[in-house]
C-alpha cells in the first residue's frame, strides 16, 4: 500500500494547508526549462527515497495512490519514472486500485492523450477535485476552473476510457446556500455527458486549517465560519440526495455506488500499515512490514507512524535527512483503531470496543442511539448520527 506525495500545484486554494510548492504556468521556454529541471530533481529524490525504504512497502493491500498537491501538472514522464523505479524494487504492480489525483483544468488543457497515457501506466481510478458547480463559490476557493470546465473535463476522462472517476465536493461555507448546494448536488449526478453517474463522491465539511488563507481570512474578520445548524442541514441534504441516487454511505465523508469504495482509502479506514512517500508524507509502519535487519525482532509489537519535513528543498538535497518519527504505544494504537473504524458504516467488532472502553459510556451510547448493533457482531454510528460522530467517539473513549 504506497502513497506518493506530489508537492506541486499551480496556485493555493483558500482552504488548504496540504503541503505543496507553486509550479506556476509556463510563460516562456525558459518557464519551461525551469520548471522540468524541479520536477526532475524532485523525482531523483523520490527514487532514492524508494530504493531506501522499498522493505518497508507492506503488500496487505495491493494499491497504489498518487496524491498532492496536484498531480495532474506532472508530465507522463514523470509517472513513468515513478512506476520504473516501483518495479525495480518489486513493487510495480500491476495495482488492485491505482489512483491519481487531477485537477479539472489540467485535464482540458492537457486533455485525452494525456488521460491515455495514464491508463496506459496502469492507471485505473481517477480523483478530480470538483469542490462546487457554483462558480462564485469556486472563485473564493481560489479554485483555478469553474463549473464548465468541471463538466469539461469529467466528459475528457470519460471518453479517454475512465471507468472508475471520483470527484471531490465541500459544504459548510457561510455564503453556500441550500438552494446552491442543491444544486451542486444535481449538477454532480449528471455531470457525465453518457447519463452514468460519477462511481464516487466525496464529499467534506470546510474547516479553517491553520495556516491556510481561510484561517488568515477569519482572524482578519473577513470571513466567518457558517453555523453548525447550517453544516448539518446541508450534510443531511448531502446523505439523503446520493443515498435516492443509490450511492453506498460507507464512511463518514465518502459515498460509493455498489462495488466502487475506495480501496486505498478503506485500507487506512482499517488501520492497514502504509508507506507514504515525497516531502511532508505520513507513513504507519507494523513490525512486521518493516524487514530492515534487527527492527522486527528489536521493536516487535511496535508500530510506528513515520513522516518527512514538508520542505522540498531540503527534500531534493537529501530524502533521507527530513524523515522523522515516533512509536505508537498501544493505547495510540487502539485509540486510532476505534475512531478510524467508528467512520465507516462497518463498524467495529463489539468484543474490541468492549476490551478496550468505558463499559457505561458505552452503553449510555446504545441507549440513546448514538451506537448501533449489526447481525455479525460488530458496532457502528448510525448514518443519522454520523454528523456528530466525533462527539460519541470522544465520550465512549
Amino acid at each position: 500500500m504506497i502513497y506518493v506525495h506530489i508537492p506541486f500545484c499551480r496556485s493555493f486554494c483558500t482552504y488548504c494547508d496540504f503541503y505543496s510548492e507553486v509550479a506556476a504556468k509556463c510563460r516562456g521556454a525558459e518557464d519551461v526549462l525551469k520548471q522540468e529541471a524541479m520536477f526532475g530533481k524532485f523525482a531523483d529524490a523520490l527514487v532514492l527515497e524508494m530504493r531506501h525504504r522499498a522493505d518497508e512497502i507492506s503488500n496487505e493491500v495491493n494499491t497504489l495512490y498518487i496524491g498532492g498537491g496536484t498531480p495532474s501538472v506532472l508530465p507522463l514522464c514523470v509517472f513513468e519514472r515513478i512506476l520504473q523505479i516501483l518495479k525495480d524494487v518489486g513493487h510495480g504492480g500491476p495495482y488492485d486500485e491505482f489512483t491519481v489525483e487531477v485537477n479539472p483544468e489540467d485535464i482540458v488543457e492537457k486533455g485525452e492523450e494525456y488521460v491515455k497515457g495514464l491508463l496506459e501506466l496502469g492507471v485505473n481510478r481517477i480523483s478530480m477535485g470538483v469542490q462546487s458547480f457554483d462558480d462564485g463559490i469556486l472563485k473564493f476557493m481560489n479554485r483555478r476552473h469553474d463549473a464548465q470546465t468541471a463538466r469539461r473535463a469529467y466528459a475528457i476522462l470519460e471518453n479517454a476510457g475512465v471507468m472508475n472517476i471520483s470527484i471531490d465536493l465541500i459544504f459548510g461555507l457561510s455564503q453556500l446556500t441550500d438552494s446552491q448546494w442543491k444544486e451542486s448536488l444535481n449538477e454532480a449526478l449528471s455531470i457525465s455527458p453518457s447519463g452514468r453517474l460519477p462511481q464516487h463522491i466525496s464529499s467534506y465539511q470546510l474547516s479553517v486549517e491553520p495556516g491556510s488563507m481561510l484561517a488568515r481570512l477569519v482572524k482578519r474578520g473577513k470571513w466567518e465560519e457558517a453555523s453548525d445548524e447550517l453544516c448539518e442541514r446541508q450534510y443531511a441534504m448531502l446523505c439523503d440526495a446520493l443515498r435516492s441516487a443509490g450511492y453506498s454511505h460507507y464512511e463518514i465523508s465518502n459515498f460509493a455506488l455498489p462495488g466502487y469504495e475506495a480501496r486505498h482509502n478503506s485500507a487506512y479506514w482499517r488501520h492497514v500499515p502504509y508507506i507514504g512517500l515525497g516531502p511532508g508524507a505520513h507513513s504507519l509502519i507494523s513490525p512486521q512490514s518493516d524487514t530492515r535487519p534487527g527492527r522486527a525482532s528489536d521493536e516487535a509489537g511496535l508500530y510506528k507512524r513515520r513522516w518527512n519535513e514538508p520542505d522540498l528543498n531540503k527534500y531534493v538535497e537529501d530524502p533521507l535527512s527530513v524523515q522523522d518519527g515516533e512509536e505508537l504505544t498501544e493505547e495510540q494504537v487502539v485509540l486510532e483503531r476505534i475512531m478510524l473504524a467508528l467512520r465507516t458504516s462497518e463498524g467495529i467488532s463489539e468484543d474490541y470496543l468492549k476490551a478496550h472502553v468505558d463499559p457505561q459510556e458505552l452503553e449510555r451510547a446504545f441507549a440513546v442511539g448514538n451506537l448501533t448493533r449489526t447481525e455479525d457482531g460488530r458496532v457502528r454510528i448510525p448514518e443519522k448520527c454520523f454528523f456528530i460522530s466525533d462527539s460519541i467517539i470522544t465520550d465512549i473513549i
